[in-house]
């Protein structure tokens, strides 16, 4: 019977590899109560190939930046805010197989099966454009499917940047 619970911690540990991960970093000594306002940092035109991809990405971090209290503008920000997004295709194993024992010896099958999963990462970084130098970084990693409904796409994005900025700002350090 021990060898049961192998299979169903292998398919929670395949589950859970696959959840959002999202992780922050921030300098500390920077006074963050100082930032009021920000701008997007200019790239070239052709700095993302999808521009539907780059609008939903802007309109997330504008929403939950907005609900920090920071204002966008157009010119002479506080912070400048920029991001790098990939989409990497890796590999799920998923096993199936049935197992009982006869006179003391384990009987059965194992198989398993390979699917590929697309995962997207995104990268939002707050420069102080003053001393022109990183601030808070923020990132968040899930796997995605490109083939679902760009407004179920929009609100799996929209969550990863709930949880990236639910740090932001960070606390003052006290000396």
């Amino acid at each position: 019977m021990k060898r049961m619970t192998f299979i169903p911690a292998i398919l929670i540990m395949l589950i859970s590899a696959y959840a959002q991960d999202v992780h922050y970093n921030y300098e500390l000594g920077a006074n963050f109560a100082k930032y009021r306002t920000y701008q997007w940092a200019d790239l070239p035109d052709d700095a993302f190939a999808d521009q539907l991809i780059d609008q939903a990405i802007k309109r997330a971090v504008d929403e939950q930046l907005e609900q920090k209290g920071l204002v966008r503008v157009e010119k002479k920000a506080d912070l400048q805010i920029g991001y790098q997004a990939v989409i990497i295709q890796d590999k799920t194993i998923a096993f199936m197989g049935t197992e009982s024992l006869r006179w003391g010896w384990a009987d059965g099958f194992m198989q398993g099966e390979t699917s590929n999963i697309s995962v997207g990462m995104l990268w939002i970084d707050l420069y102080d454009p003053a001393r022109k130098h990183l601030v808070w970084r923020g990132d968040a990693s899930k796997a995605i499917d490109l083939r679902k409904t760009p407004k179920k796409n929009y609100k799996k994005l929209r969550k990863a940047m709930e949880n990236v900025f639910r740090n932001y700002p960070p606390p003052p350090i006290q000396g």
